[in-house]
């Protein structure tokens, strides 16, 4: 086992904040992973997938252990499905174009997503209209303490917008190894009903849109509104789109009637939170090295050296900002450490 001391995490995390782990170690199997919890009860542990949902404040005093296992298996399938087990240090976008190459629909929508396909259901990950759970069927994992390896069912995992039970009662305890997938092999359900996807479609005279038509859309729409973490620290959307009763939201449009909002039921609606960034005036902003992206409002970034601290300060000003100005409240879609 090679475990590092004081070990530096700027390339483990997508906004490049460089905080110390005290001690770290990669596992890139699961008995490995067994193994080292085995060796380590009593240490205090981090879990560090690909660092891409996460905003580090701080350095970590615990032993970080960072899920590298790698692996993409056809465990099933029928005439119309294929169950996909994907291990969980596999990049989701690689994953997903993997998905599309052998003509496996349901993913597509969600192409270059950042991060581990392992943390994906902790999140419940979701973009133009597709969401984890809309093709999860399980996760296999492992307890922290007590080394038991439950599975979870798509149930069990009480997926919400940008939430499960690995989010919220589970936190911290189970360790997602690999997750298993149900997509369709033809007759793909093509979504493309937002609009982004219907002008980049038209753009192209697409009028019959295949999945990787879908996904390149999307990709290409991605590009142009959202920096590449590789080149501009970032974890993609910063804010959850907050979801409001319609009554508060009738009450916001009789003074801002070009809101955008999105149906949710007979009395809620969504409103996005990139729109009410940028028209509180704050796309573009910046404060030292901290920023608003000037093409994504819903982006936080990091230009070169801001603390984790500079980029949570900036992220409750654009909160503070948007309540005062509509009466919306936007919550942090990243989890802050």
């Amino acid at each position: 086992m090679n475990i590092h001391s004081n070990f530096s995490l700027k390339n483990y995390n997508t906004f490049g904040i460089d905080v110390k782990a005290r001690q770290f170690i990669a596992v890139d199997s699961v008995d490995a992973l067994e193994a080292v919890l085995r060796k380590y009860p009593h240490e205090k542990k981090f879990i560090l997938g690909g660092g891409s949902n996460m905003l580090l404040t701080q350095d970590i005093d615990a032993l970080v252990i960072h899920v590298a296992i790698k692996g993409i298996t056809v465990i099933q399938e029928d005439e119309n499905y294929v169950w996909v087990q994907a291990m969980a240090g596999e990049n989701w976008h690689e994953f997903v174009l993997w998905t599309i190459e052998q003509n496996f629909g349901g993913l597509e929508n969600m192409s270059l997503i950042p991060g581990n396909v392992g943390t994906t259901p902790v999140q419940n990950i979701g973009a133009y209209g597709a969401e984890i759970k809309d093709t999860f069927v399980q996760c296999s994992t492992i307890a922290i303490d007590g080394l038991t390896t439950p599975i979870f069912s798509l149930e069990a995992c009480k997926f919400g917008y940008r939430e499960s039970i690995f989010k919220q009662e589970l936190k911290g305890q189970y360790i997602i190894t690999s997750v298993v997938f149900k997509l369709t092999k033809h007759q793909h359900a093509i979504n493309s009903n937002y609009g982004d996807i219907k002008a980049e479609l038209a753009k192209h005279g697409i009028q019959h849109p295949t999945i990787k038509d879908i996904s390149n859309a999307v990709i290409a729409i991605r590009q142009s509104k959202l920096p590449d973490p590789k080149e501009l620290g970032n974890s993609g959307s910063f804010f959850k789109n907050p979801v409001i009763t319609r009554e508060h939201f009738e009450k916001v449009r009789e003074q801002f009637p070009d809101i955008k909002y999105f149906e949710v039921s007979p009395t809620e609606v969504k409103v996005p939170a990139g729109w009410l960034i940028e028209h509180a005036g704050l796309k573009g902003f910046r404060e030292g090295d901290a920023g608003v992206h000037k093409n994504q409002a819903l982006v936080i970034v990091n230009y070169g050296n801001a603390s984790g601290t500079e980029l949570v300060n900036l992220s409750k000003r654009v909160q503070k900002t948007v309540y005062d100005k509509y009466g919306i409240a936007i919550e942090a879609e990243v989890n802050i450490i």
